[in-house]
């Protein structure tokens, strides 16, 4: 009676379950308008949803942690993409042509002894 689904993006781990009916989201306990505040990030959440044809069948729980606002919208994308795919397998082809079910790898690449940053040297001195 209800799918799960665990997306990450950077360091935001997303879990998502959705369960049949009239379309309601809740993230953290709060409105998905309220949380995420920026137009953009509201579409990246519904993407899944329209791409499927599925929007307003599900209510949809989430409980976000970690990185930035951008990334924890990406995670609960791929949250919602894999809930959908568990609950219906015949929608997976569908999502995996939007690549909604791939994870995107990108992490931040770690300081290096002697650096400033990941990259960033210190300043060159002729003398």
């Amino acid at each position: 009676d209800r799918a799960f689904g665990v997306g990450r993006r950077k360091t935001a781990v997303a879990r998502v379950i959705l369960v049949p009916g009239q379309g309601r989201m809740t993230i953290n306990g709060r409105e998905p308008a309220e949380y995420f505040r920026r137009g953009k990030l509201l579409d990246e959440l519904a993407q899944p949803f329209s791409l499927t044809g599925m929007s307003g069948k599900f209510d949809t729980t989430v409980l976000v942690t970690g990185s930035s606002l951008a990334s924890q919208a990406g995670a609960v994308r791929l949250g919602v993409a894999r809930a959908l795919a568990a609950w219906q397998p015949d929608l997976r082809p569908a999502l995996s042509t939007g690549r909604l079910l791939r994870r995107d790898p990108r992490m931040v690449e770690r300081k290096k002894y002697g650096f400033r940053g990941a990259r960033r040297r210190p300043q060159w001195t002729k003398r």
